[in-house]
């Protein structure tokens, strides 16, 4: 009887000690920007957001060449124009040049809503991810050091979860981030 009880209190102490080092909360970190930058769907964000820019650059210089245009007929004619038809010329060029300026503006605007709009469901998957495989992995917390919000950790004592969120997204380990799309 009394070596049933030692066996019984044996156990319970060993079970004790397993769920109080079982207990120790686990931290990782992950870097996000360098998991959404080597996701296959960055290329195709990228893409797009290229060929925007490029639009927008080929509106501006047509808009660039008309002003150049008018500029040197006004300059090379200007002394023989009537002073109503000289200020209808430097409005005409200032005109343009305002148009410059506002497609310029409205340009970068579209730039920044297209890349935060076309970035939303990407980023969103990589957040989807992280948080999948730190609630299967059983971490208490994760940190992001993309957000630099961390100024100290123990690397040893904590794991980076990066492969295993690469690897729930389908992304090959040698994959290389792409630069970040352009603003």
């Amino acid at each position: 009887m009394k070596f049933m009880m030692k066996l019984a209190l044996a156990l319970v102490a060993l079970f004790a000690a397993t769920s109080v080092s079982n207990a120790q909360p686990k931290f990782g970190y992950v870097n996000s920007q360098e998991i959404i930058f080597t996701m296959p769907e960055i290329a195709d964000v990228q893409a797009s957001l290229e060929k925007l820019q490029k639009d927008i650059e080929e509106q501006l210089e047509i808009i660039q060449v008309e002003y150049n245009n008018l500029l040197v007929e006004y300059q090379k004619n200007a002394s023989s124009y009537s002073d109503s038809i000289r200020q209808s010329k430097e409005q005409e060029l200032m005109g343009l040049q305002q148009r410059y300026e506002e497609l310029g503006k409205a340009g970068t605007q579209d730039m920044q809503n297209q890349q935060a709009k076309q970035m939303q469901p990407v980023i969103e998957k990589a957040r989807a991810a992280i948080e999948k495989v730190s609630a299967e992995g059983g971490f208490v917390a994760v940190f992001d050091m993309a957000a630099g919000s961390l100024a100290y950790y123990d690397k040893a004592q904590m794991t980076d979860i990066a492969p295993l969120v690469r690897k729930e997204l389908g992304i090959p380990e040698n994959a290389t981030p792409a630069p970040a799309p352009a603003q």
